[in-house]
C-alpha cells in the first residue's frame, strides 16, 4: 500500500477499513455488555446465488444497547464493491444521540464514510438538544467540508437526506493511507466522544421511555427498510436473503418485535 492510489490494493483497502470497524467494536465491548442475538446466527456467513458476493452480520444486545450491528457485504477478492456498517442503538433509559458508521469502496476505486450521531428528538424545535450534541461536531464538519482530498457526498434519496444529521460526515476519497488514517482518527473521536455523553447522561425519567423506544424502533424499521441499496441486495441475493438482512438490521428477526 502507497499513497498513490492506483497502487493500492482493494483488498488491502477492505481490510483497513473493516479493521477500523473491528476497533471500534472492541471498544463497545469493553464499555458494554454485549451478547450476540441468536436469531442472527445464520447470517454470520452468507453468499450470493451465484456464489460472487459473501457477506457477514452479527447483531448484539445488552442491558443499555437494544440493538447493534456489526456487518459487511461485498467481495474484496473480485469485486471493487464493498459496504460495512457498525450501528449502535441505545435503550431508552437516556436520549444520547445513537451512532451510525459505514464504510465502502465503489467501483470507481473511491472510498466512503459515513459516520453520524442519529437524533432522538426533534432538532429544529430541541434546541438544547442541538447545541449539547451537533454543535460539538460542527467544526469537524466545516473543516472537513474545506478538506480537497474530501468530496462531500449526497445521497439521491430524498428519505437518506432527512435521516441524516446536521453534522453528519459523509464523503468520498481516494483509498490512500493519508485518507485511510483520517477516517480512523474521525471515527475514533466520534466514538470517544459518544462515550463520553453515555457515562455523563442524566437518567431519562420513566414516563418518558416508552414513547422514546417506540420512537427508536420506528426510526430503526424505516431506516432499513428505506435505504435505497437494498434493491441491489436483492438482486445479488436473492429477495428471501434480502429480506433477513433488511429484518436483521432494524432488529426484527426472531421474536423481539413480530
Amino acid at each position: 500500500m502507497t499513497q498513490q492510489p492506483s497502487d493500492l490494493d482493494n483488498k488491502a483497502v477492505f481490510e483497513q477499513l473493516w479493521g477500523i470497524t473491528k476497533e471500534l467494536h472492541q471498544k463497545l465491548e469493553a464499555r458494554f455488555q454485549l451478547h450476540p442475538d441468536p436469531s442472527v446466527e445464520d447470517l454470520q456467513q452468507y453468499s450470493s446465488l451465484d456464489g460472487n458476493m459473501k457477506g457477514s452480520l452479527t447483531a448484539f444486545s445488552g442491558e443499555e444497547i437494544d440493538w447493534l450491528v456489526h456487518s459487511w457485504l461485498g467481495n474484496p477478492e473480485k469485486s471493487n464493491f464493498s459496504t460495512m456498517r457498525l450501528t449502535t442503538w441505545l435503550k431508552s433509559h437516556i436520549q444520547v444521540p445513537h451512532l451510525a458508521f459505514e464504510f465502502g469502496t465503489f467501483p470507481n476505486g473511491n472510498i466512503l464514510f459515513y459516520i453520524d450521531y442519529i437524533a432522538r428528538t426533534e432538532l429544529l424545535t430541541d434546541l438544547a438538544y442541538l447545541d449539547r450534541y451537533y454543535e460539538p461536531v460542527n467544526q469537524t464538519f466545516l473543516k472537513l467540508q474545506d478538506d480537497s482530498r474530501l468530496k462531500a457526498f449526497t445521497s439521491k434519496s430524498a428519505y437518506i437526506r432527512l435521516f441524516q444529521s446536521p453534522a453528519s460526515l459523509c464523503y468520498t476519497s481516494a483509498p490512500t493511507l493519508e485518507t485511510l488514517e483520517l477516517i480512523r482518527t474521525l471515527a475514533h473521536e466520534t466514538l470517544d466522544r459518544w462515550l463520553t455523553w453515555v457515562d455523563t447522561a442524566e437518567p431519562l425519567p420513566e414516563d418518558a421511555r416508552t414513547a422514546l423506544a417506540a420512537r427508536d424502533l420506528a426510526l430503526r424499521r424505516s431506516s432499513a427498510k428505506c435505504d435505497p441499496g437494498n434493491k441491489f441486495v436483492a438482486q445479488m441475493f436473492g429477495s428471501e436473503l434480502a429480506d433477513k438482512l433488511v429484518r436483521s438490521l432494524w432488529g426484527g428477526v426472531g421474536s423481539r418485535h413480530r
